[in-house]
This record gives structure tokens, sequence and C-alpha cells, in this order.
């Protein structure tokens, strides 16, 4: 466990409106947006790092595509002018990016992760994250899924996907940790311990 300062840094991964689209199908964890944006404030006020990645699809009919409407952040996931924005065409936060160099660069030495989808994008970096030695949590309530046939065609609800995602990286890639303890460690004692 790490005190909330400069060497903790939150990575906000794809949190963009193309997730929003129908096609996807049924989402779980409705709050996950609501969770990210309080993060968000959280290491804001704490001066922490901020960091965020975004998809681009290059599918010129994906609905993450650059220069799309669903490419564009969801309002709670903003951008501020001092915070680094990542674009990315895999599901990776580090291939293909600059995140990794910066991040050492910064002295950045553990990572909270957080957007969409978890078994996706953010289990993906998550397990790169931890290979490249950076404590890495996973904040299982600010993370989304969608409900995904498995390989005999059984739909699998996303509540499903989302545990499954979870409960691989748990210990072997991640700690996966709750948005309301961070929280409460930044309210309680002034530094969130993650």
């Amino acid at each position: 466990m790490r005190p909330l300062d400069q060497t903790v840094a939150l990575l906000v991964v794809d949190m963009q409106m193309g997730f929003d689209d129908p096609a996807w199908g049924a989402r779980n964890n409705p709050r996950a947006e609501a969770n990210v944006a309080a993060l968000l404030a959280a290491w804001r006020a704490a001066a922490a790092p901020v960091i965020h990645v975004h998809h681009d699809s290059p599918d010129p009919s994906g609905l993450l595509r650059r220069g799309t409407p669903g490419n564009a952040a969801k309002p709670e996931a903003q951008p501020m002018g001092n915070e680094k924005l990542y674009r990315k065409r895999v599901n990776n936060a580090f291939i293909g990016t600059g995140l990794e160099a910066d991040l050492r660069a910064l002295g950045v030495e553990a990572l909270a992760i957080v957007g969409l989808t978890t078994n996706h994008c953010i289990s993906t970096t998550a397990r790169m994250a931890a290979n490249l030695g950076f404590d890495t949590f996973v904040l299982a309530d600010a993370t989304a899924a969608f409900a995904r046939a498995d390989l005999n065609g059984q739909v699998r609800l996303a509540d499903e996907v989302h545990a499954a995602a979870l409960s691989d990286l748990q210990d072997e890639f991640a700690q996966v940790v709750e948005t309301r303890a961070v929280l409460a460690a930044v309210a309680g004692r002034g530094a969130a311990h993650v």
C-alpha cells in the first residue's frame, strides 16, 4: 500500500462516448462513470498524476474511430489541460504509445486503472503494467463490461464477464479494489492508500 502522491497515477482508459452505443449490448455497473468522476476529483485535488488513454479504432466503421462523436471523451472523464492523453489502436495502453517511458520519467511506481472495458483494454493494460513492474490496482466499480457470447455461443451476462475478468487479474496481475475504499482513505487520512 502506498499514499496517493506523485508516484501513483490514475490511468483512465477508453472512457469514450462510443461505448454508449446500443450495438455493444447489455452493460453492467451503471455507476462506473460516476465512480471515475469521483476518483478524478480525488486525484486532481491531491495533485497526483492523471493520465488518459483513448482508443482510435482503425476500423472505418468502428464506434471509436477518430474524428467521430464516439471517439470523444465521456463528460465524466474529460481530460484537463495538464493531463496527458495517449491514443492507441490496440487493446493495450502501452503498445504504440510513449506511456511506459513517460511514467518512468515522472517517477510513477503504481497505477490505479479505471475505464472500459474490464475484459478487454482494462485487463490487457493491467497485465502489461504488472509485467513491466508497476504496482497495479484495478478499481472494480470504476470499470464495466458488456454481455458476451462464449465459445459455445452461450451469452454470458455482463456481470459474469466483469467478475471473471477481475478474478483473473486478482493477485496475479493486480489488486482489485473498490472506489469507496480509496475515497474513504482520501477523506479520512488526507492521503489515499492504494
